[in-house]
């Protein structure tokens, strides 16, 4: 599609897949029945799950532009792991699975409806730093910094991000925040989360060169999945953690570990 149409265009953004065929299926599924051919994901591919290869596959198949999230940096980077749970991950990838996870991008960009829009799976500082909701006014302003990770692109007026694993939406001081949850491991409810952007690609509707940006639509989608196939899969192949996998599927509880990253 040609940049500055007036033609509705539509943005999936999903996050945290973690190794969850049957969720990132059931996402996907509903993504086309959509009609929504432009999807990103925002990391964590692996982890957590008993399928990472699976993901990987799936979204290179698609070849949906996917940022670089925390289990996806320190499971490619770390030959040996620090617990057996990440060990039994990266042992099911490849080393091209495993240089692919390693070499995805910090940030994505995109414009929709003249407004800059920047993705990264946890912060502006990296994909290790954890930022919940912001509440203040340096909050919401750090999450459109100007970094090394991010590099100085256009400064973004909307963001999404992922790696909490609970989505919001939050909008004050000219800046809107989202959350898209996590397809694999949601702790916000049950279902797999994403969420749908809507706009013009490029510049805002009937742009002039008087213009300013246009309105951006975000709407927020949970799809039912079946989580007793997923959580039979994980005890099938032998997934240390299994039982704690389980649990956060089922209930939505973390299992509050001290050595698993979310």
């Amino acid at each position: 599609m040609a940049q500055g149409t007036n033609e509705l265009h539509r943005v999936a953004v999903l996050s945290d897949v973690h190794g969850n065929v049957t969720a990132y299926e059931a996402v996907l599924d509903d993504i086309d029945r959509r009609g929504i051919r432009h999807v990103l994901n925002l990391g964590d591919v692996i982890g957590k799950g008993p399928r990472g290869s699976e993901c990987v596959r799936l979204t290179r198949e698609r070849e949906i532009p996917t940022v670089r999230g925390n289990w996806d940096t320190f499971i490619a980077r770390d030959a040996v792991q620090p617990w057996e749970h990440a060990q039994w991950v990266r042992d099911r990838l490849s080393d091209e699975e495993l240089a692919w996870l390693a070499a995805l991008p910090n940030v994505h960009e995109l414009v929709l409806s003249g407004q800059p829009i920047r993705f990264f799976h946890a912060s502006a500082v990296s994909e290790f730093h954890r930022v919940f909701a912001p509440t203040t006014e340096d909050e919401h302003r750090a999450f459109v910094a100007q970094t090394d990770f991010t590099g100085n692109g256009p400064v973004p007026t909307i963001v999404g991000y992922g790696d909490i694993h609970g989505a919001y939406l939050s909008v004050d001081y000219g800046i809107t925040v989202f959350n898209a949850g996590s397809v694999g491991n949601a702790l916000d409810g049950p279902g797999a989360p994403y969420v749908v952007l809507e706009g013009t690609l490029g510049a805002a509707a009937g742009a002039g060169a008087t213009e300013g940006p246009g309105h951006v639509g975000i709407s927020f989608v949970r799809v039912p999945y079946d989580v007793e196939a997923e959580v039979a899969v994980a005890e099938r192949l032998g997934m240390p953690g299994a039982d704690a996998y389980a649990l956060e599927l089922r209930e939505q509880r973390y299992r509050g570990s001290a050595v698993v990253a979310t």
